[in-house]
């Protein structure tokens, strides 16, 4: 990206610009901000989300949408999550998501600290969303945050393959089975008590 292209941006300027360009972009504060490659762990993830909203909403009103799909922040940023449902209408022409009613973030060790506060903060705003999904990729573990119909947000903490994101506004569960299928876990450090140290 050239320096003249390097200032702030509104929404619509950076969508517009964002046609005629060949990587992935978010708009952070005004300025664009390349998205950086992804690991092939994320990647096996993000597919299985896909793969999951995909099968879950089919001949559903919503739709699921990808990256490529931008997702406008109220106070002017325009994000990406890994995955997302949109229920509002569909424009094949418009490049954003028109009501987000689900984002998917997979954690990643370079963005794990903003994704699970100052980017979280930003979803909470979009008054069309409903459901936020923080995926750790390195263990079967989930953050879901969700809101209710007086507009209060809670977080469940779900571990373990055995555990289910319930979406009581969709058919079905996203089971954590699927989302993590394919993926191999490393073992954890076992603490070890004083009487377990072979001698």
């Amino acid at each position: 990206m050239s320096d003249q292209a390097i200032r702030r941006m509104s929404t619509e300027e950076f969508l517009d610009w964002c046609r005629h360009q060949d990587e992935r972009y978010e708009l952070v504060g005004g300025i664009p901000r390349a998205m950086t490659g992804a690991t092939r762990l994320h990647d096996q993830v993000l597919m299985n989300a896909h793969g999951i909203l995909y099968n879950k909403l089919r001949g559903h009103r919503c739709r699921p949408f990808s990256p490529d799909t931008a997702v406008r922040i109220p106070a002017g940023g325009i994000r990406r999550p890994d995955a997302g449902i949109d229920c509002g209408t569909f424009n094949p022409n418009d490049t954003w998501a028109d009501a987000p009613f689900l984002v998917i973030e997979i954690l990643s060790p370079s963005t794990r600290a903003f994704d699970l506060f100052d980017k979280l903060d930003e979803y909470k705003t979009i008054s069309s969303l409903r459901h936020i999904v923080l995926v750790d990729p390195e263990s079967p573990e989930v953050r879901h945050w969700s809101r209710d119909l007086a507009g209060d947000w809670s977080v469940q903490v779900l571990a373990g393959l055995e555990a289910s994101i319930e979406l009581p506004e969709l058919p079905g569960v996203l089971g954590l089975a699927a989302l993590y299928e394919g993926v191999s876990f490393r073992p954890r450090p076992r603490l070890v008590r004083g009487d377990d140290v072979e001698t």
